[in-house]
């Protein structure tokens, strides 16, 4: 290393040397001689025989000296100047002053030394400079920094962490699916005398959190093959070519080590769909995509090469991607159901030091629409809540304050509401705690409190007892109703209203408008499709929803939305007005304990009493989750928090 650092620097001291005296010696030169601009000129001089002697050298350029007298004063002694190519150019300066001497010779090395070094030198040195940043960090990686080329997927080696179906709870169906993959693997000859043909690409589908690479890596150690594991994102790079190359390379590395599975991750990052986009031109995304269309399905088949593949936007990948031949079994794996979270929350306590008290199938009830990411957190979080109040065992406390901060970050305890607000909030959620609980068939108030945490000042959970798939009309009309009685409070009692109940109003028009123009659910307008979504505008689709209606039925589902909405409204300040005592009551409770579990509220309600309070308060009061409905409160900017019936989207049915 010394070696070459000493050598960079003697080769730059030499040509910083040279450089001195190529200039120094032209700075010399342009003292004592003159350089012609013109061939014309010197033909003047030599005609005013104002020259005694010229060596033509090569050809090509001309020097010589002056007379003494020719330019007194001015110390010019010696000229140069370019002569053009002609073999009777000697009898021509001859001819004009037949006095001069000429003397013909070649060019010399000393002659064009200075020349040569001017060009020489820099480019020296560039070349030096070159060496120490590309060859040499070329040479130390082994010639692959700049193999851009080569896939950037790896081989799942023996010190990778092994995980196999054991390790994956609830997912009985889904495993089943994968089991089947693994089996061919191990013995295909056992299907091929069926005439049977394993899927040649798997594709896990679900919504973030659910487990697809966990499901993935599970695969990878059970099959016992070769395993290849790479990001969508890895193929793309900012050279054309580039992702095209690292496919063919994929491929070709694992037809090394046949069978093979090769598990592509986020698949939606280079199955887009192709000719889509504001712009036009080469796309190097289509053209990735291109060559593992190839690779999968093409004129070279490679039977025993399995491809899986995990993306939570099936939606926007190409149909050539999907069709039978290259993805032909897609594997939805949902968010866990009862049973799936009491068994993912059993496997995740197994190993850690648990209170007596802890209950799983509690738990479970308590967190519907929770992925399995999600769950592995709350435990987690319960685990980190333990440790900083010092205990040895996490508790079932912890593991209640977890469910909720999971979802929405720890208690804002800064933030202390004045006396006026904080009535406000009270009542605003009584009104909440109130309607949902006297709504038939509507999900039991779990908890409420005026508490604020993320962007709430307050809250309402209500959680339903079992898991469910469909909402019928009467729940969504419900769920309005219930949304509007924080609003419908705040009338009653303050005869004002404020922005806390934004969230809920933005709530409440969606569910309406899906009731109208998507489910439809209005007599008015028939059960009829209004309105046709195109989806994002980077995949070429229009930039808005497509009317497929009339100015008419457009101001016809105005109405409608209105009326269901009005409807709702009038229906929940009824139930207020009609248990006005009972919400005085509950919001005096809230202001005097903050929180109100699912009991008391149900005790204030039916039988207007208020049990008394627990000896032992919580010591972190637990956060708003997915569910909730929200307070007023002096938000710069209202409408970023509202209420929803229960934890996770209102699931659609196909």
């Amino acid at each position: 290393m010394r070696k070459y650092n000493a050598l960079v620097w003697v080769l730059l001291l030499a040509a910083g040397l040279t450089m001195m005296w190529v200039i120094g010696n032209q700075k010399l030169q342009a003292q004592t001689q003159k350089t012609y601009l013109y061939y014309t000129q010197f033909l003047d001089d030599l005609a005013a025989a104002k020259i005694q002697n010229i060596k033509l050298i090569a050809g090509m350029r001309a020097v010589g000296e002056f007379v003494p007298e020719a330019y007194p004063g001015s110390g010019l002694k010696t000229f140069a100047v370019d002569v053009p190519p002609d073999p009777e150019l000697v009898d021509k300066w001859l001819k004009l002053d037949p006095s001069v001497k000429v003397k013909l010779a070649a060019a010399g090395f000393a002659q064009r030394l200075p020349e040569l070094l001017v060009w020489i030198i820099p480019f020296g040195v560039m070349m030096v400079l070159m060496w120490f940043l590309i060859a040499r960090p070329l040479r130390a990686s082994g010639g692959q920094a700049l193999d851009f080329g080569r896939s950037q997927a790896k081989l799942l080696g023996e010190n990778f962490p092994s995980v196999t179906f054991t390790d994956v709870a609830g997912m009985v169906e889904v495993k089943q699916e994968l089991e089947e993959i693994v089996d061919f693997l191990r013995d295909p000859e056992r299907f091929r005398a069926l005439g049977a043909k394993i899927p040649r690409g798997v594709l896990l589908v679900g919504p973030p959190g659910c487990g697809k690479t966990l499901l993935a890596r599970a695969v990878a150690g059970e099959a016992g093959v070769a395993f290849f594991y790479i990001s969508g994102s890895d193929f793309v790079e900012m050279f054309v070519g580039v992702g095209a190359s690292r496919v063919r390379d994929l491929f070709t590395q694992a037809k090394q080590h046949l069978p093979a599975i090769i598990f592509i991750d986020e698949l939606d990052a280079v199955g887009r769909l192709r000719g889509a986009g504001l712009g036009g031109g080469h796309d190097e995304r289509e053209q990735t995509l291109n060559a593992l269309l190839v690779e999968m399905d093409g004129f070279d088949p490679n039977s025993d090469i399995i491809i899986l593949a995990a993306t939570n936007r099936p939606d926007i990948l190409d149909p050539a991607l999907l069709r039978p031949g290259r993805f032909d079994r897609h594997v939805v794996v949902p968010n866990p159901d009862f049973k799936e979270r009491l068994a993912i929350l059993e496997l995740y306590i197994k190993d850690k030091p648990m209170a007596s008290d802890v209950n799983p199938e509690s738990l479970a009830k308590r967190t519907p629409g929770f992925s399995g990411a999600d769950l592995e957190s709350l435990v987690n979080e319960g685990a980190l809540l333990a440790g900083r109040k010092r205990q040895k065992q996490t508790t079932m406390p912890d593991l209640d304050e977890a469910i909720e901060r999971v979802m929405a970050g720890p208690q804002r305890r800064s933030r202390v509401l004045r006396e006026k607000e904080r009535r406000i909030v009270a009542y605003h959620e009584a009104g909440h705690a109130l309607v949902g609980t006297l709504l038939p068939d509507f999900a039991p108030t779990y908890k409420v409190t005026i508490l604020p945490r993320g962007m709430a000042m307050g809250y309402t959970i209500s959680l339903p007892e079992e898991d469910h798939y469909l909402s019928t009309r009467t729940e969504l009309v419900n769920q309005m109703t219930q949304a509007l009685g924080g609003r419908v409070a705040e009338e009653i009692v303050f005869a004002d209203s404020t922005t806390g109940a934004a969230n809920d109003l933005e709530k409440v028009s969606e569910i309406a408008r899906e009731m109208v123009t998507e489910f439809g659910m209005s007599e008015a307008m028939g059960p009829i499709t209004y309105g046709r979504k195109h989806g994002p505008v980077f995949l070429g689709k229009e930039f808005s929803e497509e009317r497929n209606y009339s100015e008419d039925a457009a101001r016809q589902i105005d109405a409608e939305i209105r009326s269901l909405v009005e409807g709702c409204y009038t229906r929940s300040r009824e139930i207020i007005e009609e248990h006005r005592d009972r919400l005085d009551l509950l919001a005096e409770a809230l202001l005097e304990r903050e929180t109100l579990t699912q009991e008391e509220v149900h005790e204030v309600v039916e039988h207007g009493n208020l049990p008394p309070a627990a000896a032992a308060p919580v010591t972190f009061p637990p956060e708003s989750i997915p569910g909730h409905s929200d307070s007023p409160a002096d938000q710069p900017a209202p409408g970023n928090y509202g209420p929803t019936t229960y934890p996770g989207p209102l699931p659609q049915v196909p």
